[in-house]
């Protein structure tokens, strides 16, 4: 396994607020801007088929557009029902300008 960084968008691209969704290495991601930091979770809500990008967004939580439940942005962890599981989340790095991840990859 290598790690490899993608880059995923550049930092102007999601408004304060705002989610941007992305696809790339097989991988279907929503960039978050909350108060301007930036924040990647896997788009798809672990209780259905909702996506979070085009769900509603206050302050550091997502309510899924899809049966209402809710999670916190930053950490991924539940914040309502009906979801149990927790969010997968991506450690963000900035790098000239741009949002980016690491992800592990069969090398």
């Amino acid at each position: 396994m290598q790690l490899i960084t993608l880059e995923l968008c550049h930092v102007t691209a999601v408004e304060e607020g705002r989610a941007l969704k992305l696809e790339t290495s097989g991988l279907t991601l929503a960039v978050f801007n909350v108060s301007g930091e930036y924040f990647v979770t896997d788009d798809v809500c672990t209780h259905g088929p909702g996506s979070l990008s085009e769900s509603y967004i206050l302050d550091d939580v997502v309510e899924c557009n899809f049966h209402n439940g809710a999670f916190n942005i930053k950490t991924g962890e539940v914040v309502s029902a009906p979801c149990t599981e927790n969010l997968k989340t991506y450690p963000v790095k900035i790098i000239n300008h741009h949002v980016c991840i690491d992800i592990s990859q069969e090398g």
